[in-house]
């Protein structure tokens, strides 16, 4: 796992120091909406933060384990859509992953539940493929740079 206290910048992509995004919800707060909580997620993800996935997962889904080891290498996150209804959610997101030479994506619309005022991810049908960026367009890895100056 990296060292979190050298990060400075958030990978949600929030575009704000992980200490002032993330970190606080990983440290035990209680994220605000269904889409801060898929935010913190996604970093859990990509910091291998295995305790803090498990406990932010609705205990009616919850795996017993979750093998982190082989997870990809978590580069940026894309909010497409996200609102809450009551005590129920949505966040539609597409993750952006490093695979070998090239770049992968998870896609999922995931459904969220709200139990004594505390967010928990349900449940998503992931969908899974290759990203292909043309050279004119945002590098992947969510630097803001056009992909042909980034690391094409």
């Amino acid at each position: 796992m990296p060292d979190q206290t050298n990060i400075s910048y958030c990978p949600c992509g929030s575009q704000r120091n992980y200490a002032d995004c993330c970190q606080r919800y990983h440290d035990g707060d209680i994220a605000p909406t269904p889409e801060a909580l898929m935010r913190s997620r996604f970093t859990g993800f990509a910091l291998k933060l295995e305790d803090y996935l498990r406990s932010s997962w609705h205990q009616s889904t919850r795996p017993t384990r979750l093998n982190l080891d082989d997870s990809p290498d978590w580069v940026s996150l894309r909010i497409m859509d996200s609102g809450k209804t009551g005590d129920t959610g949505h966040v539609h997101f597409q993750a952006i992953y490093r695979m070998g030479s090239g770049w992968g994506y998870l896609q999922e619309n995931s459904v969220f539940v709200r139990e004594d005022g505390r967010w928990y991810y349900l449940k998503g049908q992931p969908d899974e493929g290759i990203l292909k960026p043309g050279r004119n367009e945002p590098c992947p890895c969510g630097s803001g740079r056009k992909f042909k100056v980034c690391c094409l």
